[in-house]
């Protein structure tokens, strides 16, 4: 029971570091690209970059992990944060702060998607829903808290400071990990590694995000990269099906809790992961708020998943995922739809109401989707099963702007639309453009919610049973 607790701890804060990485930037992003003498297309590689490592690299992480260890591949991804977070603060121009960036979200992906595993086999039998909600809470309070901090830090420190905080709570989470964890699920190691199915998935992966985050996704350029990418995803199905040792498991899939759940999680994600954007565009363009304020603005989500997460977590072990996770999308979809009647007026009401909502609703679907997920796949499996789910996450993540975006854009032109992220000046002064660009968030809003319906429907259609935690090597 002790190292239950320990294993919780542990991995509390690795996944809470490597979420709130992911987010850190946004909001400091101008600070960054003036003290570096860059432009904003560059600079804002910051932040893909390190999304990008994450996620590519969770599934083959998730599969070297079953192969060789778990607590192995985490305690080195937590030296790994440390040390390239400590060459991110030291980066002398932006090129420097790439390179570095990238190998933070190498390290941050390594303990992102064995934390879940370690969890799991920590916790499988009793209170898995509990172990998991406090994880959960880790990922969501570490992306959004990232928005307020980074603003706070900056203020007072610069940013170099944002990274320099990693270095100590890196070296003694890797020393802590190394010492007080161990392996709880036998390890592989006389199975391989399947390097060309990885490099597949990986090209297949950064192409898409690289079409997501080239322009906007009707032109050509886009377009041929999104493309390209489905193609290269379809390569990578066929080729997995054949390998001798596939680094992603399509017998999982077979599985129909595992796959609902994960097709939820996708759904739900692309809705609400541009929530913060929408509302911050809403706040700092439409009303003026400063950025740190409309961080601060976003602190009822914050507590409301803080509040709600570890009872759901609890809840689900006593009455099943199924129930708590279809409710929370529900309830989701009736947030989206209240944030819907914002105005160029501010109505605080409104507001606080809808992102209330939204974080109840996010805290009763998250904790129990997981558990109800990586519950139903064989300990075995679980190290790849987190990789699957994580990846999912973070797509879904990366699909969330530009789509929200693009409906943005079915009101005001993207060439207008952009204008007003470069200099807010122009068309300022035309109330019509106000009209356009709070006409579009709304749209965006009622399309989110619409995709959280869809979610909830699926999410109805889960089975409850779950796997038995030993004696099963196979997925029938």
């Amino acid at each position: 029971m002790e190292n239950r607790w320990s294993v919780l701890t542990v991995t509390t804060v690795g996944i809470f570091m490597a979420s709130l990485d992911a987010s850190l930037l946004v909001v400091g992003l101008p600070v960054v690209i003036n003290e570096l003498g860059t432009d904003l297309a560059t600079g804002s590689w910051l932040i893909t970059t390190y999304r990008l490592a994450l996620t590519i690299l969770l599934v083959p992480f998730g599969r070297l992990g079953d192969i060789h260890g778990r607590v192995k591949l985490y305690s080195i991804g937590y030296f790994v944060f440390a040390v390239s977070s400590l060459l991110c603060a030291l980066s002398s121009n932006v090129y420097q702060l790439l390179v570095f960036r990238l190998i933070q979200g190498v390290g941050g992906a390594a303990m992102f998607v064995n934390s879940m595993a370690i969890v799991t086999d920590a916790f499988a039998g009793r209170g898995l829903g509990l172990g998991i909600g406090v994880n959960q809470i880790a990922i969501n309070a570490g992306t959004i808290i990232g928005y307020t901090l980074s603003g706070m830090v900056i203020s007072l420190y610069g940013w170099r400071a944002l990274f320099l905080i990693n270095v100590p709570i890196g070296i003694f989470g890797g020393l802590w990990s190394k010492f007080r964890l161990r392996e709880t699920s036998p390890s592989q190691g006389s199975g391989k590694f399947d390097f060309v199915g990885a490099a597949i998935f990986s090209i297949s992966i950064t192409l898409l995000m690289l079409g997501l985050t080239s322009g906007a996704i009707t032109t050509t350029i886009p377009l041929s990269l999104i493309a390209s990418s489905l193609i290269l995803f379809v390569v990578f199905i066929l080729f997995e099906r054949k390998a001798s040792y596939p680094m992603l498991d399509f017998n999982l899939f077979r599985i129909k809790t595992f796959t609902v759940g994960n097709i939820s999680n996708l759904l739900n994600g692309v809705s609400f992961a541009s929530l913060a954007f929408l509302i911050s565009v809403y706040l700092e363009i439409i009303l003026g708020f400063t950025p740190i304020h409309a961080g601060l603005s976003l602190i009822p989500i914050d507590l409301t998943l803080v509040l709600v997460g570890p009872v759901s977590g609890w809840l689900s072990d006593k009455i099943g995922a199924r129930i708590l996770s279809t409710a929370g999308l529900a309830i989701t979809s009736i947030a989206l739809i209240v944030l819907a009647n914002i105005s160029v007026n501010l109505n605080y009401n409104i507001l606080l109401v809808g992102l209330m909502l939204g974080g109840l609703g996010v805290g009763l679907f998250r904790s129990p989707n997981a558990s109800s997920v990586m519950g139903s796949v064989p300990s075995e499996r679980r190290g790849v099963a987190a990789g699957v789910r994580s990846t999912i996450i973070n797509t879904s993540m990366a699909l969330s702007i530009p789509f929200s975006i693009a409906v943005i854009s079915t009101t005001m032109p993207s060439s207008e639309l952009y204008k007003f992220f470069n200099d807010r000046k122009i068309g300022m002064e035309s109330v019509t453009r106000y009209g356009e660009l709070l006409q579009g968030i709304r749209n965006a809003l009622y399309a989110s919610a619409i995709l959280n319906i869809f979610a909830a429907i699926l999410s109805y259609l889960r089975e409850e049973k779950r796997y038995a935690v030993r004696n099963i090597h196979t997925i029938e």
